[in-house]
């Protein structure tokens, strides 16, 4: 990889953005970073990565040196099979209540509108907005969608909220403006562990229908 590839700008006092362009590349550039602990937290976002530092141990400057020399060493070059995740989900009622609006909308049946989610070949884009907060991509294009004008206080974890082109996992509860269509089964938050959200950026994701619905 050369010197230069890549423009790294200072974010704040404590971190750095990697402007390196949408797709795997960002993943691989995280996935590398972070396999020698030496940075506090790295978030690929839509088309670069942000990576923190501690501005007590070092400059700014020192932090860019690093992340250069990084760069240089061969980071986001390597293979890498992307985890696929299964998630069973039940749509619908209580738990998706702007499915059949959505649908009415779009003039198919809800069975329609989930079929096509189920078709779709996800992947969690970033992650964002709350914690955990996963952004999959991928959804086709006919599942056309808006935020809602009044967005709720509470969006129950787990929640499945969709908009055009995008569907978006809520793991915790909190204040949301996304249509809610469904609920995964699965937790997407495990407090006792380690690295707590199932979620990771670079996830492929399928959403099924769970069996017991």
């Amino acid at each position: 990889m050369r010197q230069g590839a890549y423009h790294i700008i200072p974010c704040g006092d404590d971190a750095l953005r990697i402007l390196c362009g949408d797709g795997d590349i960002r993943y691989q550039i995280a996935r590398q970073l972070g396999s020698c602990d030496a940075w506090p937290e790295i978030i690929p976002g839509k088309s670069d990565l942000t990576v923190a530092f501690d501005p007590h141990m070092e400059t700014m400057d020192a932090a860019i040196d690093r992340v250069r020399e990084a760069l240089l060493a061969g980071v986001g070059v390597s293979t890498h099979i992307p985890r696929r995740i299964e998630l069973e989900a039940r749509f619908g009622g209580g738990e998706g209540p702007d499915l059949a609006a959505m649908a009415e909308r779009l003039g198919e049946s809800e069975t329609r509108v989930i079929e096509a989610i189920e078709a779709s070949q996800l992947h969690v884009d970033m992650l964002g907005f709350t914690p955990g907060f996963a952004y999959l991509a991928g959804l086709g294009p006919a599942l056309i969608s808006e935020r809602l004008r009044h967005p709720r206080a509470r969006v129950a974890a787990g929640s499945i909220g969709l908009i055009t082109g995008q569907i978006g996992l809520y793991a915790l509860d909190g204040p949301g403006g996304w249509p809610i269509i469904g609920r995964v089964t699965t937790s997407l938050f495990n407090r006792l562990d380690a690295d707590p959200f199932l979620l990771r950026p670079g996830d492929e994701v399928v959403i099924l229908r769970s069996a017991a619905a």
